[in-house]
């Protein structure tokens, strides 16, 4: 069975990165691995939010309505988002990786890095790059 991950945080990017993970999992019959990761190094901010074990019992729902097989990894921070994204892809052999995008000023993008940059430009495996509907 084929593989597919998708990076999760708890924002409209991450809920439409899951969607469409979700859908595309359903069309393939293809196992879903949810990424939830944070930038090491610090607890959490605004930007950057920790999905909470609610948040990630929600997505287990969601999933189970939709049928998908599937599995949680909340990763413990220490690493870089991208990387965490790029080396559980390679663990899984996943056959892509989704992410959500969002809008962001040349500023913060200098500030807070752009990991949907590096998971396009690293990871070894497709990428598809969702916009946020929120």
């Amino acid at each position: 069975m084929s593989c597919i991950v998708v990076g999760y945080v708890p924002k409209p990017e991450g809920r439409a990165a899951l969607r469409r993970a979700a859908e595309e999992a359903c069309l393939r019959n293809a196992r879903l691995v949810v990424v939830s990761s944070h930038r090491g190094g610090r607890v959490s901010d605004a930007d950057e939010p920790v999905a909470s074990d609610d948040q990630l019992q929600e997505v287990r729902r969601q999933l189970d309505e939709a049928g998908v097989e599937y599995e949680v990894r909340q990763l413990i921070p220490g690493t870089d988002p991208a990387d965490d994204l790029i080396a559980v892809a390679e663990d899984v052999a996943a056959e892509f990786i989704v992410i959500g995008l969002r809008r962001r000023t040349s500023v913060g993008k200098l500030i807070l890095g752009n990991n949907a940059q590096r998971v396009l430009l690293d990871a070894r495996c497709p990428v598809l790059a969702v916009k946020a509907v929120e």
